[in-house]
């Protein structure tokens, strides 16, 4: 038998199924007793982490690693994977993103997905206008390790990173804490873009009546499908984040901080349900307007159309060629045909005012 040598190029597509992350990685650390120690790579980072673990005394700190990811590619999170022992199904909804809310439990470690929003500002919203951009954040938790991956430009975990490296304290909780302190981050985000678009629809509220000429459905409509989509993002990781505190993975210490939690989410999931409402109510409510408009447009052509009848109803038979019309040989003949329409005129246009047409 004839051995065949594989081609260069398939022993480089080999080699490039799994690479370190480069160009994704934000930041990376590991953190002994609250606080960070230097380590070269994520590699040295780990077993620098696990040998601290695994000769620490009674009393020791969880000493664990932290990597946190922005976007990266397929054979970044695979190398991630391999060096971690992650899930090769939670792997894949790392990289597609697109996920919905969830928590699931892999061997001992756990993988849990955030959807994240943020408010944009504009100048003036039109239809066009994006109010609310969404995003996602995908975290792994081991017992030594938190891996973050987030997808989108908006809700950086920098400050969260930052807010935990000034606390030792809060960074010493270990993996759960940094876990808590995100889905907490996110959480109150939540509620910062709830307050804002609470303050949008109080403003669209009152110029659906305070202004006759404003009657721009489509800007209405922009905004209620922007809160369908805050509710998309936020209504469904309630039952996950729930069912968080249960976890075998989540030290006892550590459940009241995330039923706290829980407790903020279900206050924001009332909020947006709440402004839901409130925007559906809103375009009901223009709408009918709009339509009383176009009705009460129409009853006041409708009732100049009937003045302007009278006068060229006259003056089409006068315009008749006829040589027996009557009074047509009369001086006063000319002004009392006038003076009929000129009164006919009046007394329709009073008739439709005190009908409330004109």
């Amino acid at each position: 038998m004839h051995s065949h040598a594989p081609h260069p190029l398939a022993k480089q597509a080999v080699r490039e199924v799994c690479v370190p992350p480069v160009d994704s990685i934000v930041e990376f650390g590991a953190y002994v007793q609250g606080r960070k120690v230097p380590a070269t790579t994520i590699t040295d980072a780990l077993g620098l982490v696990r040998e601290h673990n695994k000769n620490k005394n009674a009393d020791g700190a969880n000493a664990f690693v932290w990597v946190g990811l922005h976007e990266p590619a397929a054979p970044e999170v695979e190398w991630l994977s391999e060096v971690f022992g992650l899930h090769p199904l939670a792997v894949e909804d790392a990289v597609k993103a697109h996920q919905r809310p969830k928590v699931e439990r892999y061997g001992e470690s756990l993988f849990m997905v955030l959807k994240t929003i943020a408010y944009l500002d504009h100048d003036e919203l039109t239809a066009n206008s994006e109010i609310i951009a969404t995003g996602e954040i995908m975290v792994f938790l081991g017992v030594d390790f938190v891996v973050t991956v987030r997808h989108g430009e908006h809700c950086p975990l920098t400050v969260v990173r930052e807010r935990l490296e000034d606390k030792p304290k809060l960074m010493n909780r270990g993996p759960a804490g940094v876990l808590h302190a995100i889905s907490d981050h996110v959480v109150d985000q939540y509620l910062q873009v709830a307050d804002l678009m609470q303050l949008e629809l109080e403003e669209v509220e009152a110029t659906v009546f305070a202004d006759v000429s404003s009657r721009d459905i489509n800007r209405i409509y922009q905004l209620k499908r922007e809160m369908l989509e805050m509710k998309r993002a936020v209504t469904p990781l309630q039952s996950p984040l729930a069912a968080l505190p249960q976890r075998r993975v989540i030290p006892s210490e550590m459940r009241e901080y995330f039923r706290d939690v829980g407790d903020h989410l279900s206050r924001v999931c009332e909020q947006v349900e709440s402004s839901n409402e409130l925007c559906s109510s809103i375009l009901q409510a223009a709408l009918a307007r709009s339509n009383a408009l176009a009705n009460e447009d129409m009853r006041k052509i409708s009732s100049w159309v009937a003045i302007l009848a009278v006068p060229t109803m006259i003056a089409g038979i006068y315009g008749m060629n006829f040589d027996f019309m009557p009074e047509t040989k009369q001086v006063w003949g000319y002004p009392a045909v006038l003076a009929v329409m000129v009164t006919a005129c009046v007394l329709l246009h009073r008739g439709f005012r005190r009908n409330g047409w004109l």
